[in-house]
């Protein structure tokens, strides 16, 4: 078997816009295949050890045979970077003999019950167009089908752009070309990842972050494109997931990516100092995103503030009208999310956000001594800084304004960020331990800062109410339960000085 490297840029569409870029003027003026109909099959073991593996097995069928192919596994948003294993075979079964040399092969050797079965399939339509672009030439290929399980199916829609010769550059502003006139959305999700999360329920379900897997020996620029492209995967994911039901988890956690990615640039910011990019796009990301700000705030009212002060006033009638006005708050909150979500604007950003990670001038500037450190050195030089911040800025906290405390609260927020994009890289028991207990630490005195930041939202809650011009009952209620919530901040306020000295006394896992 063949074990190339495969780079390509997934793109997502729906059915209608498949169609429509069939006819795309860049994908007809070299003409290309006929349509042809593509069967997979893929398959592990009973207990998925192929999957904990992070690899992948297909058997497909095609006009010419059948091919079994074995693929590593990637996590990423748009940009699909596997080793390969591919070779054709006999027939639709599994031809073990074949897998020598590939990493399947060990992972069955050892495997407690190494049959293999079929899993899910894979039915599309596929038509492959050669494209020059710029100085590239690059492979279009537009496929439509579904995926198929015993638990449902569900459909495919994809164009997927491969570099064959050239610069990566060409293969972006293709992509760009096609966005103008189709809604393409970056593709979070492979094949089989998609037909995986079907089985397991979790395909249109909210997501938290994944671990962050960097190279012992990454330099400083490898680990900031692996994390920077985790955070937009993350991103994706949730993103599809509020677009088809406005999950309020799903929300949540677009902004924590979002969080997540701009804690990505500050924390990398002596390595793209010098990249005017960098600084436009992270300014870009909080722009558009503010409203996504406002929509959880009355979520958290919502589902938190509010329960808990009709559990402490339970005869209160307001707390009804209260509850009434901030839920058609919220949908005109979630239609306004909605809305960006759906714009081109926002597609085009991303597809700007992965274009910039993978060829930005931070990446193709001849000298640059910061990105190509190793990455433990920098990820140590950073999170020391991040912890000094925190220490001189947490000073006495439990005396310090609203504001101030606030600053603190992103600090811990950017270190246990940080701390999270580099774990990988401190897999030492010992150091593990160590970063265990940080983290622990660390997350205590966010979780208080970020009660005492409730109670600040809960009073922007009820200024929008004002705005709105919501009815007396409402407005009594809410300035009842911003009040009765404040009388809660000294104890708060006092857990959350306690915390940050307990963190101060935790031995940092990097040193």
């Amino acid at each position: 078997m063949t074990s190339p490297r495969e780079i390509e840029l997934k793109l997502e569409a729906g059915v209608h816009d498949i169609a429509a870029l069939a006819t795309h003027p860049l994908l007809q003026a070299q003409g290309g295949g006929e349509p042809e109909t593509l069967s997979s099959t893929y398959l592990d073991t009973a207990d998925r050890d192929l999957l904990a593996a992070g690899l992948t097995l297909r058997i497909r069928k095609t006009s010419a045979g059948y091919l079994q192919t074995v693929k590593a596994a990637t996590e990423s948003a748009g940009l699909f970077d596997r080793a390969e294993w591919e070779g054709p075979v006999q027939g639709p079964d599994p031809d073990l003999d074949a897998l020598a040399g590939t990493p399947a092969a060990a992972i069955l050797a050892k495997a407690s019950s190494p049959g293999l079965e079929a899993l899910f399939a894979t039915v599309v339509e596929r038509t492959t167009r050669p494209v020059t672009y710029g100085a590239s030439r690059i492979s279009a290929t537009l496929d439509q089908g579904r995926v198929e399980t015993g638990v449902g199916d569900v459909p495919l829609c994809e164009l997927e752009l491969e570099l064959l010769e050239g610069d990566a550059s060409d293969l972006f502003g293709l992509a760009q070309a096609l966005a103008e006139t189709a809604p393409l959305k970056l593709g979070a999700l492979s094949k089989s990842a998609r037909g995986f999360a079907l089985l397991k329920g979790k395909l249109r379900k909210p997501s938290k972050a994944g671990a962050v897997a960097l190279d012992g020996s990454a330099s400083a620029g490898e680990a900031f494109r692996v994390i920077a492209q985790s955070c937009l995967r993350h991103l994706r994911l949730n993103e599809d997931v509020f677009l088809h039901g406005r999950d309020a988890e799903a929300l949540h956690q677009i902004r924590v990516a979002l969080r997540r990615l701009r804690s990505a640039f500050t924390l990398f910011k002596p390595m793209l100092a010098g990249d005017a990019t960098a600084t436009h796009l992270r300014s870009e990301i909080k722009r558009v995103s503010e409203p996504f700000g406002e929509a959880r705030n009355i979520d958290v009212f919502l589902e938190t503030t509010l329960p808990a002060e009709i559990a402490r006033r339970p005869d209160e009638a307001s707390l009804v009208s209260l509850r009434e006005s901030l839920e058609a708050e919220r949908l005109r909150a979630y239609d306004t999310v909605l809305t960006i979500l759906e714009s081109p604007s926002w597609r085009g950003l991303l597809l700007d956000l992965v274009a910039w990670i993978e060829t930005g001038p931070w990446r193709n500037a001849a000298a640059n001594a910061v990105r190509d450190e190793p990455a433990r050195d920098f990820a140590a030089d950073i999170l020391e800084k991040a912890r000094r911040r925190i220490r001189k800025r947490g000073r006495h906290l439990d005396r310090l304004d609203a504001e101030a405390r606030h600053r603190v609260r992103i600090e811990a927020k950017k270190l246990r960020y940080g701390a999270e994009f580099f774990a990988s890289l401190y897999a030492d028991r010992k150091v593990h331990k160590r970063h265990k207990a940080f983290v622990s630490a660390l997350s205590d005195l966010q979780d208080h800062l970020g009660s005492l930041n409730d109670l600040a939202t809960a009073h922007d809650v009820v200024s929008g109410l004002i705005v709105t011009e919501a009815g007396g009952e409402a407005l009594f209620a809410a300035g009842l339960t911003a009040a009765d919530g404040d009388a809660t901040a000294a104890k708060l306020l006092s857990a959350a000085a306690e915390a940050h000295e307990e963190l101060l006394d935790v031995k940092p896992f990097w040193r």
